[in-house]
């Protein structure tokens, strides 16, 4: 068992898979900063001063002044302007894969296209072997 672990770990689609994830981590929090930090105050300058990050609603009763507060006194809460971020996080995520993806398979498909040219070596015998039945017939 432990030599069957062994392979899968070290199959070369693991370890990529591996890289991925990680590079995925450090990408999250990129597009993290993007949302809070770029996006969402000219967006909350546009609504108002709205901070979608600041929107709940209290479902014991009480008003306070900020979802902080809010969950500092214990009350349970519905923070639907964190989820709002969540969702505009995953857009940007999602599209940046696909603008990722498509650029991917443009390479892809341009030099699945474009074949290599043979070695000269190859375009000589060639050239010589065509001319050799020339010769012939």
């Amino acid at each position: 068992m432990l030599k069957e672990f062994k392979e899968f770990a070290t199959r070369g689609n693991v370890l990529d898979m591996a890289v991925g994830i990680i590079i995925g981590a450090a990408f999250t929090t990129i597009v993290s900063s993007l949302v809070d930090d770029i996006l969402m105050p000219p967006l909350g300058l546009v609504l108002g001063e709205l901070d979608f990050s600041n929107l709940f609603v209290t479902l014991g009763g009480g008003e306070f002044a900020s979802l902080a507060a809010a969950r500092e006194a214990g009350a349970p809460v519905i923070a639907y302007g964190l989820f709002i971020n969540a969702v505009i996080k995953f857009l940007l995520v999602a599209f940046a894969l696909f603008i990722l993806i498509k650029q991917f398979n443009r390479f892809k498909k341009q030099a699945d296209a474009a074949p290599a040219s043979p070695p000269a070596e190859e375009v000589l015998l060639t050239e010589i072997r065509d001319l050799l039945k020339q010769q012939r017939g």
